[in-house]
């Protein structure tokens, strides 16, 4: 088994021989919508977002096709997609805070009568992962429930502000008030990695206190009428691997894990690492490390984790997110969660192994809570729902619907 070292969680930068050898230029270029900022009241997008729900702010940012006012072209041109692309060309902009952009996705796809009756869906990502890292499942969730997406801040489409220092706790507001000021009514939250982390302390209701100029609490019982359930796939057992202080494995590697600390926060080490970890080979060797099923590891897949890495901010982003604290342990969180959870965990995960210290934890939690139910997933690497989506699904599927 592989030892992490330089990043805990959503599994593709992590080990040292990969950081070593992780460039390349975005793939993704002709079919990248036209963003166009709209001063839109609440809820007036147009016809064919009709299920979308904007953040009620004047400054509110839609991303509109080029294509969008000739349905028919549009459906067209869709047709020749792939599902990720697919999901690309639909994401709309929330403005969180009055000054970070973010992006997000909400499907349209679902008979009307159903999204009434069915709780939606908010699928978070993990480390270095975005939206159309759900491209496996989007489609299938669509046919029951409104299913939304979102980019985390320092990710994929959303923004990556300069010197901002990334925090767990910042992605779970982030997740709370994206509830509710867009999706308004109680969701379902479903995240991998890192992103499981974040939907578990937004739904745990822990107080916050966040400096740069975040200064707000986050009540304790604000998120039980916004969390209906929460689904952990992998979840990580922190922010980066400082958090794993009880697995051996780490305890080797810690002295070299504040080296590379120390590195990393030298800018022009920094840049040549980053640089590296970008490199097309190299990204498909981790994520053929992560992933149980190599055939899941395509060129689509490689170009969805290296297209935002270059984008400006995105080195500042990965040096915050490896240097910076690991958060809220999962461990002291789980006894505050009532709501229904789901965890779902590829057995071959060489970042949050069963036999780890958060793997073992989460795998006693059945016979501890009545509230949790736990399937291993054979075969299956750190990204479940990308790795073997139709392992997923059998699982995820049938527990919404018991949801009611």
């Amino acid at each position: 088994m592989e030892v992490t070292s330089v990043v805990h969680s959503v599994g593709f930068l992590h080990s040292p021989t990969h950081i070593q050898r992780l460039n390349g230029k975005p793939f993704f270029l002709s079919t990248r919508p036209r963003k166009v900022n709209l001063p839109l009241p609440c809820h007036q997008y147009p016809n064919y977002l009709s299920n979308a729900k904007s953040g009620c702010s004047d400054r509110t940012s839609v991303i509109f096709n080029s294509t969008s006012a000739t349905s028919t072209a549009t459906s067209a041109a869709e047709g020749s997609l792939s599902e990720a692309e697919k999901i690309k060309q639909r994401c709309l902009k929330w403005q969180w805070k009055g000054q970070y952009s973010i992006n997000y996705f909400v499907s349209s796809d679902s008979p009307q009568k159903l999204l009434d009756n069915q709780p939606p869906l908010l699928l978070v990502h993990g480390f270095g992962a975005s939206i159309p890292h759900w491209r496996r499942n989007i489609k299938t969730l669509a046919q029951n429930y409104t299913v939304y997406a979102i980019d985390l801040l320092g990710f994929g489409a959303s923004d990556k502000p300069p010197g901002f220092q990334y925090t767990m706790e910042t992605w779970a507001q982030l997740i709370l008030d994206f509830l509710n000021e867009v999706i308004q009514k109680p969701t379902v939250l479903i995240g991998n990695s890192v992103g499981s982390l974040a939907c578990l302390i937004a739904a745990s209701g822990i107080n916050f206190f966040f400096t740069l100029s975040l200064n707000y609490s986050l009540q304790p019982d604000s998120s039980q009428t916004l969390v209906r359930g929460i689904v952990l796939l992998n979840c990580a057992g922190g922010m980066n691997n400082k958090a794993i202080v009880d697995d051996w494995r780490i305890k080797l590697l810690l002295p070299l894990l504040w080296l590379i600390d120390f590195l990393l926060k030298q800018k022009g080490i920094a840049s040549a690492i980053f640089e590296r970890v970008k490199q097309r080979e190299n990204l498909r060797d981790v994520l053929s490390s992560v992933y149980g099923n190599k055939e899941s590891v395509d060129e689509e897949l490689v170009e969805i984790i290296r297209e935002p890495a270059n984008s400006p901010g995105a080195l500042d982003a990965f040096v915050s997110i490896v240097t910076g604290p690991p958060g809220p342990n999962p461990v002291l969180l789980m006894p505050k969660i009532s709501m229904p959870v789901l965890l779902l965990w590829g057995d071959e995960d060489p970042f949050t192994p069963i036999d780890g210290p958060v793997g073992k934890y989460f795998s006693s939690l059945p016979s501890q809570q009545e509230n949790v139910k736990l399937f291993l997933l054979e075969g299956v690497g750190h990204c479940p729902h990308d790795d073997r989506p139709d392992l997923v699904h059998e699982k995820l599927l049938p527990w919404l619907a018991s949801l009611f």
